[in-house]
């Protein structure tokens, strides 16, 4: 069997490369990561696997590729481009990797919660342009911070905002424990947290989980931080919630559609973080990444599963 990465970036290559080893399948490496999916049945032409980064996988595609079996999805977020049930019922098992980026998430997560509270990103972007803002802050030692989902990710965010002085409350969709933390009901983190963070998988249960009513119970002044997935949050509703003045700040790495559109009502907001999908760059992240990613070919290979 033989697998090809479909749309690797310079680094990434460069990463899958070193880490491959003599006597490892086949892995041949595109380096375009701005190849579309109409490119995938040509590309996949004498391949049973691929490796894919973030290009779309629609089903209809998939169907022209009768070769593929396997797809590699390289991190949690599958569901933002392909549809898993679909492709298994085609023949086509999709893999993801879990845990690769915990520890890098959770402190972008934490910056983010940072610039919100700080408003470094604004001050910066001012005095550049000639100005002399002073910004009010917030001071995050002693505030709550509500952690909606508590997997990896949510996890490492509590062992950091613990070590501030943060308070921290938790909800998850299963029963969990963790020290340190308080799990509540999602009404009362909404409404008592002074900074919510998302760390929830995309699927059909959370699409739009934080919905316009869900918003609206956020504390007054609040702060919002995504690196989850953009499609979590209803984004017109929190635009809307943004220019009340509900939410105080969102601090967002994750949107609905990426790149994120010329004249999005985000762009236009000055009390919002934008950062592109860049929470799991670190060369920690990736060698994981990369690594579980072979390791996931190794096994199809030797199992054929």
């Amino acid at each position: 069997m033989r697998a090809l990465f479909v749309d690797a970036n310079p680094s990434l290559a460069e990463v899958t490369e070193r880490l491959m080893r003599p006597g490892d399948p086949e892995v041949a490496i595109h380096r375009d990561p701005d190849i579309k999916a109409a490119d995938l049945p040509r590309l996949l032409a004498g391949y049973e696997i691929a490796i894919d980064d973030h290009t779309q996988f629609p089903t209809e595609i998939v169907k022209q590729c009768p070769g593929l079996k396997h797809i590699v999805f390289l991190g949690t977020g599958a569901r933002s481009y392909m549809n898993p049930e679909e492709l298994e019922a085609l023949g086509v098992t999709v893999h993801i990797i879990k845990g690769y980026g915990d520890t890098a998430v959770a402190e972008m997560a934490f910056a983010l919660m940072w610039d919100a509270a700080r408003q470094t990103a604004h001050m910066d972007g001012a005095i550049r342009a000639g100005g002399w803002p002073r910004v009010v802050g917030m001071q995050l030692t002693g505030k709550t911070i509500g952690l909606i989902g508590l997997g990896g990710i949510g996890a490492e965010m509590a062992r950091l905002c613990t070590g501030i002085g943060m308070k921290v409350l938790a909800w998850n969709r299963s029963p969990k424990a963790m020290p340190g933390v308080e799990f509540v009901e999602l009404d009362r983190l909404l409404a008592e947290s002074d900074v919510v963070s998302l760390h929830l998988l995309l699927n059909d249960e959370t699409r739009g989980f934080l919905s316009r009513e869900r918003l609206a119970k956020m504390k007054p002044g609040s702060i919002l931080v995504n690196t989850a997935r953009g499609a979590v949050v209803d984004e017109l509703a929190l635009a809307s919630a943004l220019e009340a003045g509900h939410i105080g700040h969102a601090a967002l790495d994750v949107f609905t559609q990426e790149p994120l559109p010329a004249g999005h009502p985000f762009t236009r907001l000055a009390n919002v973080t934008l950062t592109s999908h860049a929470a799991f760059r670190t060369p920690e992240a990736s060698d994981n990444l990369l690594g579980a990613a072979l390791d996931h070919c190794r096994r199809i290979v030797a199992t054929g599963k």
